[in-house]
């Protein structure tokens, strides 16, 4: 099992404005991509009656599981966070890798990789991270935000003690604030006396297993509602389609004949009229408790495991990303067609740059995104769905959000038609529609059922569109990433930096080393002293490597599979832990740990299961080179010369010289990583 370790926020603090100030980005999302305020464009949107500046955000995923995660996704234009998905089992044992984004998009996770508490401080580290951001006006103008909680999988583990505990954390979160506060470094104190929120949210989308059974969802519903006392929607799974539309759709219309729904993913999920039932109860028990509440689509759809990237272990996986958006839009077609716009839908499946604006264009709120987050670019992808919506929003001179609506499909005249207004009303707002006017003045307190109604064309509308395209059939999303047919090893590769926006956690990361040739020689103690046998050359030819910061890898695959090369970054590149404590107890991952000691660094190494030491003093020369069977002092430059200490047999110098290499990269003075913003947050007891 890989355990995600949570970052202190002093450290998160410390990379995150150094790398501001030295880099112009943050957690490697360069600024020029933070989503930043359009002037004349105004894209609020409404969530549960709260005002959220963008009607865009993350999914429950591994976009939304650590503190900067979130403040990426935030950036990246994420209003509305959805918080990934917590259950009271906290402590899973889950397969490795886990999400396949070669073509379309494939994972075998569940649940959170954090303990409850874990998620909690999480959750309060990102927003007092995005209060930081706005004080320092990084970004400007987008302020509203709303963190939704995601809670699972059933109504014993929602009702549990820890579970309740880890909602009212969010709905009153002062506690854990002040912990948090006393950790901001004293180089950032301006930020110790921010007003930072203490409720993070009182929203909540539910998510329920596969195959849950209808009753169960409705009484998780209506006791978050009542007893809970939150907003609430509920996640809905693709198979409401039915087994013969479905099956019909993702084979043969789409052309995915290589998957598989199982039977039993039928069987068990609840059907259409079982959730249109158990919905239309929901929505008058909220609006008698003066609630809100409305449904997602959709859930991932499970199909049979077919990839051998995934353990053959795992019989299904679950469908994300392109073909899922058509099932996804069928579906809420057929919702709006039973139910109008009585209730607000959230969505998530196959969002992209091409479609993002259409979405927006039905009044989904929110409109989230996961696969395309994990595809080349990662968070730099939210910048350019905001570049189309505000592009078609100025070419239809819609100033907000709501007038888009209206003038998205063509559909203006005929949602009016439909509202029964006076004549004189219906021309005043037709000519404020011929002459790009003022639509809100112009229809006064009919505009909202006007947007209203256009929501409804707008949705059969682009239904009919999505159902007659082939932009999700499989032929347009059947070809792999490029591999060049070479291996990775721990120095030099193509250098392509893909395998760094691509990591949700930002645990991949570069650092410079001059390139160059450096002798390698192994010490051997003779009658007369110390010999230097030269025995190889360390041979660098990239100006800059990739590293992994340990903490932050889940080894989820994404980057191995995205990499041109094979190997995995994760798995061969130097990996760098937070602490001797995560060092330690992952014994099965070589990798580094530095710490600071009184008289300077100690860097630790495991190479193939082999534990060696390094020490650089503040000041002078020579180093402490240790390991089983030998204690070294030198200087690296004559080491022959200069070595004293003790040592059985033979010493290979090859771990020393590739670990001062190391060591002088990730620490020198314009490096950015999380390694070198631990180590100015503690120094270790040598």
């Amino acid at each position: 099992m890989v355990d995600l370790v949570p970052i202190p926020l002093g450290v998160l603090v410390t990379r995150l404005f150094r790398e501001l100030a030295l880099r112009r980005s943050a957690f490697d999302l360069p600024q020029k991509f933070f989503v930043q305020a359009t002037p004349g464009r105004d894209l609020s949107v409404s969530f549960h009656g709260r005002r959220v500046a963008t009607p865009f955000g993350p999914a429950a995923g591994p976009h939304t599981q650590m503190a900067q995660n979130i403040v990426s996704s935030w950036l990246a234009g994420g209003r509305v966070i959805e918080l990934k998905t917590v259950q009271i089992k906290d402590r899973l044992e889950l397969t490795r890798p886990c999400i396949d984004v070669e073509t379309v998009g494939f994972n075998v996770e569940w649940s959170q990789e954090l303990t409850l508490e874990q998620s909690l401080e999480e959750y309060v580290k990102a927003s007092m991270l995005i209060e930081m951001l706005k004080a320092d006006g990084v970004v400007t103008g987008l302020d509203e935000t709303v963190f939704d909680m995601s809670v699972g999988y059933d109504l014993a583990g929602i009702r549990s003690e820890r579970v309740r505990a880890f909602m009212a954390g969010m709905m009153d979160a002062s506690a854990v604030v002040e912990k948090l506060r006393a950790e901001i470094p004293d180089e950032w104190a301006r930020f110790r006396d921010l007003a930072f929120p203490t409720r993070l949210s009182d929203t909540l989308t539910l998510s329920t297993f596969h195959g849950c059974p209808p009753e169960e969802i409705e009484k998780i519903a209506a006791f978050l509602l009542e007893e809970v006392g939150i907003d609430v929607i509920v996640k809905l799974n693709p198979t409401l389609l039915g087994r013969d539309q479905l099956t019909a759709l993702l084979r043969d219309r789409l052309g995915y004949t290589e998957l598989t729904v199982p039977d039993a993913a039928f069987d068990k999920d609840a059907t259409w009229t079982q959730v249109t039932g158990f919905v239309d109860r929901l929505g008058v028990l909220a609006e008698k408790l003066g609630r809100r509440f409305g449904v997602k689509f959709s859930n991932t759809l499970v199909v049979k495991n077919h990839k051998s990237f995934f353990s053959s272990a795992e019989t299904n996986m679950y469908l994300s990303g392109p073909p899922l958006h058509p099932i996804a839009i069928a579906l809420v077609d057929r919702f709006r067609k039973v139910f109008g716009d009585r209730f607000p839908i959230s969505f998530s499946a196959g969002i992209d740059e091409g479609n993002f604006a259409d979405a927006v264009a039905l009044g989904l709120t929110p409109v989230t995104v996961c696969t395309n987050f994990l595809k080349p670019g990662g968070y730099r992808r939210g910048y350019r769905f905001f570049q189309v919506l505000t592009s078609r929003m100025a070419e239809l001179g819609a100033d907000d959000i709501d007038t888009y609506v209206i003038k998205a499909f063509g559909k203006a005249e005929a949602a009016l038609d439909e509202l029964g207004l006076s004549p004189e009303r219906v021309a005043t707002c037709k000519a404020a529609l011929a002459a790009g006017g003022d639509l809100r003045t112009a229809a006064g307190d009919a505009f909202a059922p006007w947007v209203s109604a256009a929501r409804l064309l707008n949705t059969a509308a682009y239904a009919a569109q999505v159902a007659a395209s082939s932009r999700y059939d499989a032929a347009e999303h059947s070809t792999p990433p490029k591999k060049i047919n070479s291996n990775l090893v721990l120095f030099d590769c193509l250098t392509c930096d893909k395998c760094i926006p691509v990591c949700p956690n930002d645990a991949n990361f570069t650092f410079a080393i001059p390139p160059g040739e450096t002798p390698i020689e192994r010490l051997m103690k003779t009658a007369d002293g110390w010999m230097a046998e030269p025995i190889g050359t360390l041979v660098l030819q990239k100006p800059r490597q990739i590293g992994t910061f340990a903490d932050a890898c889940n080894e989820c695959g994404t980057c191995d599979v995205l990499c041109p090369e094979d190997g995995g970054p994760y798995l061969v590149k130097p990996m760098f832990f937070g602490s001797r404590t995560a060092f330690d107890d992952a014994p099965q991952r070589d990798g580094f740990v530095l710490e600071r000691f009184d008289d300077g660094l100690r860097m630790v190494g495991r190479f193939a299961g082999r534990v060696v030491r390094l020490e650089v003093p503040a000041a002078g020369a020579r180093l402490r080179y240790a390991g089983e069977g030998f204690d070294l002092t030198l200087d690296p430059a004559d080491p022959a010369g200069t070595v004293e200490g003790t040592a059985e047999g033979t010493v290979d110098l090859g771990y020393f010289r590739i670990m001062e290499k190391i060591l002088a990269a990730v620490t020198a003075p314009q490096a950015v990583n999380f390694v070198t913003a631990g180590l100015e947050q503690a120094a270790t007891p040598a």
